[in-house]
């Protein structure tokens, strides 16, 4: 992979995955990285998506900040409350995140659940991406008519179809390669959206990041379309908005 282009993963996750009892530990992930090319990715912390957020954010910024890699940092959608008081906390930090990951399906919160929607309208408020996992059929309809930017982690190709009718009509959408296997799949998105909507995503180190990599690599996407996907779409998602 040596002529490969620049490559970012925008799904790195740290820590204890208490659903499988396997860990992500930060060695791991550079090995990951080493062995498919890949130079850097937005780190969240599993801690912060399951139990404890302020720590699980600080856990992230600690691996983030030592590797040079972009934080992501989680809000629980379960606490409205503390989910301001945590995005408060970020935004006064000496260099704020530009991107904020949810996750109402691990937290057993609905798109249409009050809190959702007050902390998606305080991410677009502030300026910020929006890191989104769960089912683009359900979580998608809640984030449209608002101008969000949004990177929907858990896109399935069987699910193709309804990304790309969201994404005609919201710019902001964009999804991850992750779960884009199936045929044409990332040609698809390219040709019917543009290419500027696909961001490399492998959720290292708790997937298959090889297979996801060469799968972008091997598509009939341009070189230049292969070098949007695999870095470029994300720094542009991490630049600031206001």
């Amino acid at each position: 992979m040596t002529d490969a282009p620049p490559l970012l993963d925008c799904d790195v996750l740290v820590g204890h995955d208490v659903t499988t009892g396997r860990w992500g530990r930060a060695q791991t992930v550079q090995e990951v990285f080493k062995a498919t090319g890949i130079s850097g990715g937005v780190v969240s912390a599993l801690r912060a998506v399951h139990f404890d957020v302020p720590s699980g954010n600080d856990e992230a910024q600690q691996v983030a900040e030592s590797n040079g890699w972009p934080l992501c940092p989680v809000l629980d959608l379960r606490d409205a409350l503390g989910a301001e008081r945590e995005l408060e906390r970020q935004l006064s930090a000496a260099s704020p995140p530009r991107a904020i990951r949810l996750a109402p399906t691990a937290q057993s919160v609905e798109p249409g659940f009050p809190s959702f929607g007050h902390v998606v309208k305080l991410l677009v408020e502030a300026g910020l991406t929006i890191f989104a996992e769960g089912d683009v059929r359900r979580v998608g309809p809640a984030l449209r008519g608002l101008g969000a930017r949004v990177v929907f982690l858990d896109t399935h190709f069987y699910y193709l179809g309804d990304f790309v009718i969201l994404a005609r009509s919201e710019p902001g959408f964009h999804t991850s390669t992750r779960m884009l296997t199936g045929p044409d799949s990332l040609e698809i998105v390219a040709g019917e959206v543009g290419a500027d909507r696909l961001v490399l995503g492998c959720r290292t180190p708790f997937h298959e990041t090889h297979s996801v990599v060469r799968r972008l690599l091997t598509s009939k996407l341009t070189p230049a379309e292969i070098a949007q996907t695999g870095s470029q779409n994300l720094t542009t998602l991490l630049e600031p908005t206001c």
